[in-house]
């Protein structure tokens, strides 16, 4: 028996929709784009749709800026490659492998009050779960966004320096 999947329909908000328009503005500023090095010593802060990323990137010009713009595009398409996240990972486990056999190692009675009080806090965690989810997918959409009025800049930009689309 084979499942019908149906594609429905992407509301303009969603994460789907904000990566999409990111992606395809990173693609057009890449075509656009025919000599990065171009970008290279030009600086961010005359371009008001760039001037929000100063503070990131305080002595950054625009070529840095492409080729932060393109490896964000990378990460999304496939995936997040950072060995410091690995790392993080790591430890993490480490730490609840430690904290669990902390717990095994304690007597029968304060593992089932242990037992109940981990009960409480994973209801607790659950409840949470929606809450970080909802505050992350927002702070990641308005990135996204950000990141692809800075693109759209960038492309303009570009083509301003080349002389491209000047009246």
């Amino acid at each position: 028996m084979m499942m019908q999947i149906q594609e429905t329909p992407n509301p303009k908000n969603s994460l789907f929709n904000a990566m999409s328009r990111f992606i395809g503005a990173v693609n057009n500023m890449d075509q656009t784009v025919m000599v990065p090095s171009l970008l290279m010593d030009v600086p961010l802060d005359e371009d008001r749709g760039l001037g929000s990323l100063k503070s990131d990137m305080e002595d950054g010009d625009m070529y840095s800026y492409y080729q932060l713009l393109k490896s964000i595009r990378q990460d999304i398409e496939w995936g997040v490659r950072c060995a410091a996240a690995d790392e993080k990972r790591k430890e993490s486990m480490t730490l609840t492998r430690s904290s669990s056999s902390a717990s095994t190692t304690s007597s029968a009675s304060s593992v089932a009050s242990f037992s109940s009080e981990e009960d409480e806090e994973e209801e607790e965690e659950d409840e949470d779960l929606h809450e970080q989810f909802q505050y992350h997918l927002t702070g990641l959409q308005g990135v996204l966004s950000k990141l692809t009025q800075s693109a759209v800049s960038l492309t303009k930009r570009y083509n301003k320096e080349i002389g491209v689309g000047c009246q």
